[in-house]
């Protein structure tokens, strides 16, 4: 069987950065669904973070119609929920804390819905298509694992707002002094952050728009003087920086580091997913996930970074994302460009593509 996993298409961005809105920019991927027989939705499908649910089921309706068509009746479609759209797994969630004595979470639960729960309306708009989910992961092959990778926020170094509330809120829970060690674990920590961002979007009283940019993004950006920010100011934050990072190490936040460089963003990303395989005993050869935006590896890449601690190959899909802060100076070679994929078949290892690459942008009005 061969899959085709594709992650953060972050539909219904406020931004308007998610480029499957865009018909010409649609095609090439729908060209690879038909010539699959899984498509696998690794996490942040959909933009729940923005605003209102019905705002942006509305931009992803039509997007998630059309994937479902190409697929046609005869072929499959998972859906793997991440941080974004983590609300997908809300109530899948609730009805299991319901029972009397559930199943203790594992690294590939099979998700089911109810009507009229949003994973249901989901599921719906990608028919005829056989549709099914998982959650946090699921095992494409023996030998092939997928996640969307949002867990690795609770282990990472880099002091983006996701880490500091995940060392807070592990805190706040008096989490274990060895750290998470169970699926339950880590959304203990976790699932409380998303539902808050989420209530938030939910309630409309801010007009998100193009400030709805993720503030980890833009704290990079002032850090790191890719923002416009006066000299003094940005002088300011260098100087308070380290300071702020100290506090919140001492604090037990941590532990977080002062570097911000795009080598340690992927470094630190590829520590944390190992960090959390190896706490989940997930052993697998290959490991697939998104969540960074950052795809790889690519020819340029140190493999070396990108083996976890039991020797398995990582691989991230990228996302489907406009990320003009990251492309660097050659955004057609960027490993944040949009567009990338991952191609897993029956026999050997998983190939990464990009699917956009000869496909120009639409040019701004």
């Amino acid at each position: 069987m061969r899959s085709l996993v594709i992650s953060d298409l972050h539909l219904g961005s406020r931004t308007g950065a998610d480029v499957l809105r865009r018909r010409r920019r649609r095609e090439p991927l729908l060209a690879a669904v038909a010539d699959c027989e899984r498509l696998v939705l690794l996490g942040d499908v959909i933009e729940l973070r923005h605003a209102r649910i019905a705002e942006a089921f509305t931009q992803a309706e039509p997007v998630l119609r059309e994937l479902g068509a190409a697929l046609g009746p005869d072929r499959d479609v998972v859906i793997v929920p991440g941080n974004h759209d983590h609300h997908l797994a809300a109530a899948w969630l609730e009805r299991r804390s319901r029972q009397p004595h559930p199943v203790p979470l594992g690294p590939d639960g099979a998700v089911d819905w109810q009507a009229p729960e949003p994973l249901a309306a989901v599921a719906g708009w990608l028919a005829p298509a056989r549709v099914s989910a998982a959650y946090p992961g699921l095992w494409l092959r023996a030998d092939v694992y997928a996640t969307h990778g949002h867990y690795l926020d609770r282990h990472t170094t880099v002091p983006m707002l996701e880490r500091i509330a995940a060392g807070a809120m592990a805190r706040l829970l008096r989490e274990p002094a060895a750290g998470p060690a169970l699926v339950a674990d880590y959304e203990a920590t976790l699932a409380p952050i998303y539902a808050w961002v989420h209530a938030v979007a939910q309630t409309g009283a801010h007009d998100l728009g193009d400030h709805a940019r993720d503030p980890s993004t833009r704290g990079w950006r002032m850090l790191t003087a890719g923002d416009g920010s006066p000299r003094l100011r940005r002088r300011a934050l260098a100087l308070a920086f380290p300071g702020v990072l100290a506090a919140l190490n001492r604090g037990g936040i941590g532990p977080l580091r002062a570097d911000l460089s795009g080598a340690e963003l992927r470094r630190a990303g590829l520590r944390a997913l190992s960090e959390v395989l190896a706490r989940l005993d997930v052993t697998a050869p290959y490991v697939i996930f998104g969540h960074t935006h950052r795809a790889g590896p690519l020819a340029t890449d140190d493999r070396r970074e990108w083996r976890t601690a039991a020797g398995g190959q990582l691989i991230n899909c990228g996302s489907w994302l406009e990320q003009p802060d990251f492309l660097g100076a050659e955004p057609s070679r960027s490993p944040y460009r949009a567009g990338f994929a991952v191609q897993v078949d029956d026999h050997g290892p998983p190939q990464l593509v990009n699917l956009l690459d000869g496909v120009s942008a639409p040019v701004p009005a």
